[in-house]
């Protein structure tokens, strides 16, 4: 399960709720271990019995085991009918636990604001009402199975009673069967009632455990659209180009960029700009793909990106993100993920490249020290310069940096931009950017409208063509 989690593209998960995946992976795959693994030795032991007790009680009286069998039938269907529920609401207990799991982990993601805006009593409502309805389905459930036993007893019981009536009949006033005979066929009779129960106990955990095993189901079949094809290239250099030729793009209904033209040289510095929701970040997640294209094409050095392996695809590019992602482990660890081979020595440089030695040296443990949950023992521009490091020690060909100091304050800003600098050195770079402070140097600069170009050149070429791009300069607002 959490493999196929790791496969799956990002458009499954802005889809599902974090939660739910997690109550999946623990919750479900667990109930899958104990519902079933319970009955298998159920399905060889007690069906055996069965079958070799009604063969002896056939070889004592072919009446009467039939007359028994006209019962079981009618006992089984009472019983069918309380399981038919149980899996109904087995299924809603399960989604109702990824919810609260979702609450608890929204939560601790933002704790921060549910403080500062006094919101606690919100959230404890929102998580106690999901408990209770997840108390009261589990209560059902509960009741449900714990009926199974009594009713499986009274019916045994039943059909016992109405064996003894209608053998004793055959026994006292037919005298068509042996009393010994009909003694012996009782203590079959009951021999049969024991395995009988647990089989109808065991449909019931069969029947939880076919509900948690369809949304376990649900994950593994889920198709990962985002796959290499049959025979797929492996790429090792950037040589010459990047060609985005013709490009329709939607997340949903409407189209995020529309026929959207770029061509960027080897070692050039392409700024994207433009107002928030313009399509920028979406060219990113498409030359990575984190999505693919619905039409048109991207070319690296000619050959489509859908051709490569995705592995090779991603090992040719850095990436730097607004949010600067952090994992709870030490910094060394976490700019390992660049380059897991790495000696310390190649970490050091890394960290001096993004401006980031000044502060690591400083701290405790130094290179070893845990960052925290998110990184968030350290400030944002703290944080962001250690992503960056992670990208310089990757070294890959192009980097793509997605608006990766609009978070920061002017002081941090100042020493990212510096180790952006000088990482973005002898290297191909897309910068998707936010402030004029970072794409003054591009060699060109695209300005984006609505997921269209609306003007491209570079900085002094634009302010001279007094268009878009000198109103958003004027206004000091890359948003």
């Amino acid at each position: 399960m959490y493999k196929k989690t790791l496969e799956l593209p990002l458009s499954f998960f802005s889809e599902k709720r974090k939660g739910d995946v997690i109550s999946r992976i623990s919750g479900d795959v667990y109930e899958v271990q104990t519902s079933f693994l319970s009955i298998l030795e159920l399905i060889v032991k007690e069906p055996l019995t069965i079958v070799f007790t009604i063969v002896a009680m056939f070889t004592i009286s072919t009446k009467l085991t039939i007359f028994v069998f006209v019962f079981i039938p009618i006992s089984g269907y009472i019983i069918s009918i309380i399981g038919k529920q149980l899996k109904k609401k087995s299924t809603r207990a399960q989604e109702e636990q990824g919810v609260f799991l979702s609450t608890v982990e929204e939560t601790l993601g933002g704790l921060k604001v549910v403080k500062g805006y006094n919101a606690e009593k919100y959230f404890n409502n929102v998580f106690q009402k999901s408990t209770s309805r997840f108390f009261n389905l589990s209560n059902n459930i509960g009741n449900r199975q714990n009926l199974a036993s009594p009713v499986s007893e009274f019916m045994g019981i039943t059909v016992i009673a109405v064996l003894l009536w209608y053998g004793g009949n055959m026994v006292l006033i037919d005298k068509t069967l042996e009393g010994a005979a009909f003694i012996a066929y009782m203590g079959l009779a009951y021999n049969i009632l024991t395995p009988a129960k647990a089989i109808s106990k065991a449909s019931y955990s069969i029947k939880r455990g076919n509900a948690a095993a369809e949304r376990v189901m649900e994950i593994l079949e889920q198709e990962n659209t985002i796959t290499d094809i049959p025979n797929a290239v492996e790429k090792e250099s950037f040589e010459e180009h990047i060609d985005i030729k013709n490009i329709n793009f939607r997340y949903e209904e409407e189209n995020v960029l529309k026929n959207f033209s770029l061509e960027v040289q080897k070692g050039q510095t392409v700024a994207l700009v433009g107002q928030s929701g313009s399509g920028k970040s979406t060219i990113a997640n498409l030359l990575t793909r984190f999505y693919d294209v619905q039409e048109g094409e991207i070319k690296i050095d000619d050959t489509n990106i859908k051709d490569l392996k995705l592995n090779s695809l991603r090992g040719l590019m850095g990436l730097v993100t607004q949010d600067s992602i952090l994992f709870n482990d030490t910094i060394k660890n976490n700019i390992l993920l660049g380059k897991q081979d790495a000696t310390d020595e190649e970490i050091i440089t890394a960290l001096k490249i993004a401006n980031a030695y000044e502060f690591v040296k400083d701290l405790p443990n130094g290179i070893n020290t845990n960052v925290g949950d998110s990184g968030n023992k350290l400030s944002g521009g703290q944080k962001q310069r250690l992503s960056i490091a992670r990208a310089v020690l990757k070294n890959p060909p192009i980097m793509i940096l997605d608006e990766a100091t609009s978070a920061l304050d002017t002081e941090s800003e100042r020493l990212v931009q510096v180790a952006l600098e000088n990482m973005m050195q002898n290297r191909t770079s897309i910068v998707i950017a936010h402030r004029l402070s970072t794409i003054q140097k591009a060699d060109k600069i695209v300005v984006m409208q609505k997921g269209e170009i609306v003007e491209q050149g570079n900085h002094d070429e634009l302010l001279a063509r007094n268009g878009v791009y000198k109103k958003l300069v004027m206004m000091q607002s890359f948003e």
